[in-house]
């Protein structure tokens, strides 16, 4: 589907940040670039992106982003910028001859409400907008977003001042082009040539259709409150993965996003992530290894540290649309060896203080538990999403394991956290390979 970007405004409110509005970084990455990727990952396939206020700059960006990304974006060039943004969208009337999405270079949101958005159905000459139902949201600036009065899926009236309302715009649209003719009736008639004008002629005929976002993100960046509202809420979307175990929930997440914050304003990578948390893991398991106490406290807090690191790579990814398969694989591989070193290291402080060949064999089977448990995780998990979703299961993986090695070692524990890792990670594999034969 094509997408139609407005971008022309100057944002004067958001000045102290940058210029040019659309090209304020958020995290490094300019506000129209986070705008085109989330659209792109929707489905989005052809770009159309309307510049005004310092469109020169805006455009050179795009350029380098279309080039980059592998793309087709189009500027177009609207020279009466200062007015409203509904001549902006008629600026793109020669370019869209059919339904299309009309995004605002300034709306950040979740990919999700954009696909969906995509995949309804639309009516002949009509909008479909997406509005946020949720008027307690934290992130909605009540005195200057547009509010919207809805009934029975349709748009009953929209604007700024509304006092009888039931949502706020998103500024996320599927239009047909019947909106170009919908903004030249209102210029003629009343000569308003806001869109919001133009959503209501089209509402007036019931042509402007609703989808409930049901509290999904989305954010207006207009100012620096807002800016950092932004900030916020995209760390947060970091918290609650699926996949995360309690640990990793409860601990290692809200840690991990604080140290992401402040490395996101590096140009570390990804995969450098990954392997600073793996070398940390390696350096943890050498002193686990020595037979002192010191040694071992030592060890079991740089290996927690390591798996708190390790959460780091992921979220730095994701915040600065740097996520590959590859860097999953290397982090996944890298995870492995780390494993091993860390229960090995321990293991052999363990056989340093009571020689036995029970130890070897405990810390084997820590070993080899640890690595069915990690070979059948993308099988389970797949399995059972929905229900570890919705709080019904408990995700047992690393981040628990490498936490009981902490204990282990900060207690003076080895033997005993080697022999409570083994069993709970070989009874975990089992039940999970009853639970995906039952699921067969």
């Amino acid at each position: 589907m094509k997408c139609l970007i407005i971008a022309a405004g100057k944002g004067h409110r958001l000045q102290s940040k940058g210029d040019s509005k659309p090209l304020v970084p958020l995290f490094g990455i300019p506000l129209i670039e986070r705008v085109v990727r989330c659209a792109y990952e929707a489905g989005a396939d052809e770009f159309f992106v309307v510049t005004g206020y310092r469109g020169e700059s805006v455009r050179s960006f795009l350029s380098i982003l279309a080039d980059r990304l592998g793309i087709r974006i189009t500027s177009i060039i609207n020279e009466d910028w200062e007015k409203e943004n509904g001549l902006s969208v008629l600026k793109a009337r020669d370019f869209l001859s059919e339904p299309f999405l009309l995004l605002m270079a300034d709306h950040l949101f979740d990919p999700s409400i954009v696909r969906k958005l995509a995949e309804l159905p639309l009516a002949d000459g009509g909008i479909t907008l997406a509005v946020d139902g949720n008027r307690s949201n934290p992130l909605i600036d009540l005195e200057d977003v547009t509010r919207v009065r809805t009934e029975g899926g349709k748009i009953q009236d929209i604007g700024k001042n509304l006092k009888d309302y039931n949502g706020f715009d998103t500024g996320l649209f599927v239009c047909d082009p019947a909106i170009f003719d919908a903004l030249d009736r209102c210029e003629e008639e009343t000569g308003d040539t806001s869109l919001s004008a133009a959503v209501r002629k089209l509402a007036s005929s019931g042509k402007a259709n609703v989808i409930d976002i049901n509290g999904q993100f989305w954010v207006d960046v207009d100012d620096p409150d807002a800016f950092r509202r932004a900030e916020n809420a995209l760390l947060d979307n970091m918290r609650g993965k699926v996949n995360d175990g309690p640990v990793a929930r409860f601990l290692n997440r809200p840690l991990s996003i604080w140290v992401s914050r402040r490395l996101i304003n590096y140009s570390i990578t990804p995969n450098q992530i990954s392997l600073v948390s793996f070398l940390f893991s390696m350096l943890a398991a050498g002193l686990l290894a020595l037979g002192d106490y010191f040694s071992l406290f030592m060890g079991g807090v740089l290996a927690q540290f390591a798996s708190v690191i390790d959460g780091c790579d992921g979220e730095v990814a994701r915040l600065k649309f740097q996520a590959s398969d590859y860097g999953k694989w290397l982090d996944a591989v890298l995870d492995r060896y780390a494993d091993a070193f860390l229960l090995f290291g321990l293991t052999w402080h363990a056989y340093g203080d009571r020689t036995e060949g029970l130890v070897l064999f405990v810390g084997f089977m820590a070993i080899i538990g640890s690595f069915l448990l990690s070979y059948t995780a993308d099988k389970y998990d797949l399995l059972m999403s929905r229900q570890i979703r919705q709080g019904k299961g408990l995700r047992m993986g690393r981040d628990i394991r490498v936490f009981i090695i902490f204990l282990g070692a900060v207690l003076h524990i080895p033997f005993w956290s080697l022999l409570l890792i083994a069993v709970m990670m070989n009874l975990e594999t089992i039940r999970r390979i009853i639970v995906c034969r039952n699921y067969e």
